[in-house]
């Protein structure tokens, strides 16, 4: 089965949907990353490209597409749309996880908007959270317990940005972590993801 997870800057993937990919990865399904930016306005753009090979490294990610946008300006227009839909037409993924569309970031807001055009046609979508979302609540969630050590791993994989959360004293792991826990104690489950369905089908073998 083949994944593709789509974010608009290096750690978004991780952060939002890490534990429940790398759980895909284990029994042997494709991940693809679409990352459209390379994060140039939170730290050195080749530092964190780096970083992103790293941590799809240890994800064990089939391939990165980059999007090649401008960090903090990307649009919802025709062209961001035509970006993120070839991607899923030479992927043909069973499954595309992105940012919720209420989000403070206009980079994942805008982002959001324009997967929603360009996956108008794929089965299963599905909208991740990160620090900059308002107004989640997720329906669906995937128990991360096992796999919550190597989440972190991939977190902490970008180096440059573990800090810079804007909140004094606070990590990004700390947000991982507490994210997980919450969410998991909605899902009754020590640590969870959660998503929000914009598409979901229910597999029912007709055998």
């Amino acid at each position: 089965m083949k994944i593709l997870a789509i974010g608009s800057h290096p750690d978004d993937i991780e952060v939002g949907c890490g534990g429940t990919l790398k759980k895909y990865a284990q029994k042997g399904d494709e991940i693809y990353y679409l990352i459209m930016t390379m994060g140039e306005q939170g730290g050195d753009p080749q530092v964190r490209k780096k970083e992103q090979e790293e941590a799809a490294r240890i994800m064990g990610v089939k391939k990165i597409f980059w999007g090649g946008l401008e960090d903090t300006k990307i649009d919802s227009r025709l062209s961001t749309i035509q970006k993120v839909e070839s991607v899923i037409k030479e992927v043909k993924p069973v499954f595309t996880f992105t940012h919720y569309y209420n989000d403070t970031h206009q980079d994942h807001r805008h982002l959001s908007n324009a997967v929603i055009s360009a996956a108008r046609y794929a089965k299963n979508v599905l909208f991740y959270e990160g620090p900059t979302t308002q107004d989640f609540s997720p329906t669906i969630f995937s128990d991360i317990e096992k796999v919550l050590d190597i989440k972190i791993a991939l977190v902490k994989a970008h180096a440059s940005q573990v800090m810079r959360t804007n909140i004094a004293g606070i990590s990004i792991e700390d947000i991982v972590l507490s994210t997980a826990n919450f969410r998991g104690t909605l899902a009754r489950v020590k640590y969870a993801e959660g998503f929000v369905p914009l598409r979901v089908f229910i597999n029912i073998s007709e055998e």
